[in-house]
């Protein structure tokens, strides 16, 4: 049996689950509301304040859903109570990001800004010109955020040394640099 669909996902007090007979599960927390469409081979059981995941056989596609499962329902419990934020940092002369209205401004060497309007439940802050936060209360859309605005510059792998690598880049991130073209003489 799967270790992590196997452990129970402990439900707070200010936070109300359900699950409707089309298997929709919906959580709703003090920061919003998210929905999943449960998979027919996995069962899920709201006993008190615990939820139980559990599959019902043991092919490699259903041990396979057991697990995940159980870790978005746990993602969206987590989401909707303290919610998720990913850290990009805005590396390069020249190169900064600012909040205009309700959209992201980024200047990062092409000869025009680059604008990004802020999606529907995530949101968007620039505490300075180098540092972008992204929150949201869902995982997948706020790492699907950063990692947009990220591919607007990726780092530059072929840089003198990692800190000349100059680019968008998640907080902590470490570039490996590659070294570039030898001259054939």
């Amino acid at each position: 049996m799967s270790r992590i669909g196997r452990k129970a996902i402990a439900v707070p007090a200010s936070v109300n689950v359900n699950i409707d007979a089309d298997k929709v599960i919906t959580v709703k927390g003090p920061k919003g509301e998210l929905q999943y469409k449960i998979n027919p081979e996995i069962s899920v059981e709201i006993e008190g304040n615990t939820i139980k995941v559990s599959r019902s056989g043991d092919e490699k596609r259903e041990r396979s859903l057991h697990g995940l499962t159980r870790v978005l329902i746990s993602n969206m419990i987590h989401g909707v109570t303290e919610g998720f934020s990913k850290t990009l940092e805005v590396v390069g002369v020249g190169y900064r990001a600012e909040k205009k209205g309700n959209a992201l401004q980024l200047n990062v060497g092409y000869s025009h800004p680059i604008i990004f309007e802020e999606p529907a439940g995530i949101k968007i802050d620039v505490p300075n010109q180098n540092t972008v936060i992204i929150n949201g209360i869902d995982k997948v859309r706020v790492g699907e955020v950063a990692a947009k605005i990220r591919s607007f510059r990726t780092p530059n792998p072929y840089a003198d040394s990692a800190a000349l690598a100059k680019g968008i880049r998640y907080q902590g991130e470490r570039i490996a640099v590659k070294e570039g073209k030898k001259s054939s003489k």
